[in-house]
């Protein structure tokens, strides 16, 4: 039947997130890897997502990367086209999250969406445009020390217009509990007062329903990977998409088992002190990094060692705000958080072709170094390790068996995630 849904991530881990709700209600779906080459041929698939790299570059280059995604999934049938960001909505005064709707809105000739980055079950909710994480406010959440975009305001409205010059409004919750009926009327009422970008409150996984039945005829949707659960049944009931046996299989995960961190996000930290308790862990500081070669090789010699024993094992930049800061204020920001990338890249090329066969990566820009490094450019999605994440597998390393890869956004998965990630793997 062709591909119904075509997606386009802003990072990497974010791209698995989406695709994990999409394969849970009952689409195949298949992640590509960075633009996709006019000789890519993607089968068996009801969606395909293209993870990019473009959260954190400039909006140019993030227009660019997203303009030629869409126009792939324009020459391939995509019945609607999904902007995914992260459901914590991080981004600068100056994008990327506007810029980029405003050059798919173009493209597309569609003169309104929606923002929907609500992700109730993982605790990111919306109200009266407020975003919340937990019950907390985004900018006292920890996302207020955010290396690369912290967040200093929750309300969407206020942050979004920051980056669009056309007019952003808003979807109270009145409105989504009156139903999909009453949501599309009001949608229309905005749009035919020329706004542009529509924040959309939501509190609970029934308001999700009531967006997606609401929202399933626009052409291009934004939001984070809640709104993505929804819409199969959408495109089901349109007669879209075909019921499908098994939707996320993969095959058994083989090789030596790695985790390499370089988020610094309050979960994943709870997540590297848990891991740490029980199987070993080695330490990457930016500053070692900078000075020369050493470092990384003491890295490497400590993650064989511990693999040679059969041993999952750890490497890690993951640290608190304070030394987080220190590093950037001796290094410099792009520069102390590149050194880490580029660090974790290595190792995952090295490793993987010395037996690694199954790897999980924290971090949206770890998991995008981790994945160019090892040259990556489809994956096929599994089943869920934690929600928002689930396991990969690929074809498409530069040598090798196959590698079952998770991809893992900083701010998901309980505090055992890296240990359980091993155990439920087929």
């Amino acid at each position: 039947m062709g591909i119904v849904l075509g997606a386009i991530a802003d990072d990497f881990t974010g791209a698995t997130d989406l695709a994990n709700n999409l394969v849970r209600n009952g689409m195949r779906c298949v992640q590509v890897i960075g633009v996709p080459g006019e000789d890519l041929v993607v089968h068996d698939a009801d969606a395909v997502v293209v993870a990019l790299k473009s959260r954190s570059c400039p909006a140019q280059r993030a227009i660019g990367d997203s303009v030629a995604a869409l126009k792939w999934l324009q020459r391939r049938g995509a019945h609607q086209i999904f902007f995914k960001y992260c459901s914590t909505f991080d981004s600068t005064d100056s994008g990327n999250i506007g810029p980029v709707s405003d050059a798919l809105l173009d493209l597309l000739d569609a003169s309104q969406t929606v923002m929907v980055p609500a992700f109730p079950i993982n605790g990111r909710t919306v109200y009266q445009g407020h975003l919340f994480v937990g019950d907390r406010l985004l900018n006292e959440s920890g996302m207020q020390d955010h290396p690369l975009n912290p967040m200093h305001d929750a309300d969407l409205v206020r942050v979004l217009a920051k980056q669009t010059a056309h007019p952003v409004g808003l979807v109270a919750r009145p409105v989504v509990s009156g139903g999909h009926i009453a949501t599309r009327q009001h949608l229309e009422n905005l749009k035919a007062q020329g706004v542009r970008h529509v924040i959309c409150d939501t509190i609970d996984e029934s308001d999700l329903t009531t967006l997606a039945q609401a929202v399933v005829d626009m052409p291009l949707v934004t939001g984070g990977s809640g709104l993505g659960q929804s819409l199969p049944g959408q495109y089901r009931l349109r007669g879209w998409l075909a019921e499908v046996n098994e939707p996320g299989r993969l095959a058994p995960g083989t090789g030596g088992a790695l985790v390499l961190s370089g988020s610094c996000s309050r979960a994943t930290l709870g997540q590297v002190a848990h891991f740490l308790e029980r199987w070993p862990g080695f330490a990457l500081d930016p500053l070692k990094l900078a000075e020369d070669e050493s470092h990384l090789e003491d890295a490497l010699a400590f993650a064989r060692a511990c693999l040679l024993k059969h041993e999952p094992v750890l490497v890690y930049a993951s640290a608190d705000p304070g030394q987080v800061r220190e590093a950037q204020s001796v290094l410099g920001t792009h520069r102390a958080g590149q050194l880490v990338e580029t660090a974790l890249g290595h190792l995952a090329s090295i490793l993987v072709r010395e037996g690694v066969g199954r790897l999980v990566v924290a971090g949206g820009e770890s998991s995008g170094a981790v994945v160019s490094a090892l040259g990556i450019r489809t994956m096929r999605i599994g089943g869920q390790i934690d929600p928002g994440v689930p396991w990969t597998q690929t074809l498409t390393t530069e040598s090798g068996p196959p590698l079952s890869l998770a991809l893992k956004s900083g701010n998901f998965g309980g505090q055992d995630f890296f240990t359980r990630a091993f155990e439920v793997l087929p």
